[in-house]
């Protein structure tokens, strides 16, 4: 190898690269310093060496054995080709609880097995059919929402690249500067619209009803300024300020003590009517993006429900009506309020799922 001993050993390391080994200059370093230690007159010595400083994995070593042997007496190197990855099997759920067989039926034994997350499932079931352990889950799911809220054009104007030639601050930027300077230019600001969630607590809705003000506390949240709440029932009851709090536990007993009707009976048009001369009459409905959450059972006259909707209809921006029943295959706008309220509404809407709600959100965002 020369009167070097190193000479020529630099190279070895390339050839480990090329087996598919990983020998980075520090590796490389290592072996040539152990090497300058050693007595070349003795393989053992050159090959423990090696693979001491320049294996770093188990699976190396069958390179590196095949690597010295080629190196250190000429026959070159098989080409190993890196194993190919297995598959990784999906997660399966048995939908069938381990143990549980039926008398002379071997099919009640057999396991129903799917390849699909409980998250993933739990987004297409309806609220209404929810256990404790799910309720508990959809909670959490509800929690990470990230609702945007729609915006409106605002009568201000700020800065902007471009739009509407800014005279004011062109004109200071020319008195500063003593010379004429580029045209500063302003747009109209961007502000939120309000949005305005009733939400029916009756007796038809009370399998929805906390989920739906979950959800309300999840908008409410995302927008405090611009979000307002009420519960309908037999009477109407605002619970901005309670869904306002941070905790969601702590705004839903808020809320529930706030509400004297729940799972009572339904006066829609009343309480709506109720709702437009108190609030939405005075701006709170003006240009906003009104949601009713409700099943459209209706215990007084359908005529004044409609009258109500009409000139709800009128003050809003867009009016979204979400029913859980609609989601259902089959289901028919027949009920006496539903039909009543129907020609002035801007969507139907399901609100039966999480999916649902999902959809929901991207509605109110782009009304």
């Amino acid at each position: 190898m020369g009167a070097d001993p190193t000479v020529g050993l630099v190279g070895f390391p390339a050839v480990l690269r090329a087996a598919g080994m990983t020998c980075d200059a520090h590796r490389v370093r290592a072996f040539v310093a152990a090497v300058e230690e050693l007595d070349l007159a003795d393989p053992d010595q050159l090959y423990w060496a090696g693979r001491v400083t320049l294996c770093g994995d188990p699976d190396d070593l069958p390179r590196y054995d095949e690597a010295f042997a080629a190196w250190f007496t000429g026959t070159p190197p098989r080409p190993r080709r890196a194993p190919a990855p297995r598959p990784r099997p999906p997660t399966i759920a048995a939908l069938t609880p381990p143990g549980e067989r039926g008398e002379g039926d071997h099919a009640v034994g057999e396991e129903l097995r799917v390849a699909a997350s409980g998250a993933e499932v739990l987004r297409h079931r309806d609220l209404a059919e929810l256990t404790a352990a799910e309720r508990a889950h959809l909670r959490e799911l509800l929690a990470v929402l990230r609702p945007a809220p729609p915006r409106r054009a605002s009568p201000r104007r700020r800065p902007a690249r471009r739009g509407g030639l800014d005279p004011r601050r062109t004109l200071r930027a020319m008195l500063a500067s003593g010379e004429p300077v580029r045209l500063a230019r302003r747009a109209r600001a961007r502000r939120p619209r309000r949005v305005v969630l009733l939400v029916d607590v009756s007796g038809s809705m009370a399998p929805y009803a906390d989920a739906l003000l979950r959800f309300a506390h999840v908008v409410t949240r995302a927008a405090p300024a611009a979000v307002e709440v009420f519960t309908l029932g037999t009477r109407l009851t605002r619970v901005s300020r309670q869904l306002r709090q941070r905790d969601p536990e702590r705004a839903m007993l808020a809320a529930a003590r706030a509400v004297p009707d729940f799972a009572g009976g339904t006066r829609l048009g009343e309480t709506l009517r109720g709702f437009l001369d108190r609030w939405g009459q005075r701006g709170l409905a003006r240009r906003a993006v009104v949601v009713v959450f409700s099943d459209g059972w209706e215990r007084g006259e359908a005529s004044l429900l409609g009258e109500q909707m009409a000139r709800l209809r009128r003050l809003a921006h867009s009016v979204l009506w979400v029913n859980p029943h609609a989601g259902h295959r089959g289901y028919a706008p027949v009920q006496s309020g539903m039909a009543a309220a129907l020609p002035h509404v801007d969507r139907l809407l399901a609100g039966h799922s999480l999916a649902t709600l999902e959809r929901l959100v991207v509605e109110i965002r782009d009304a």
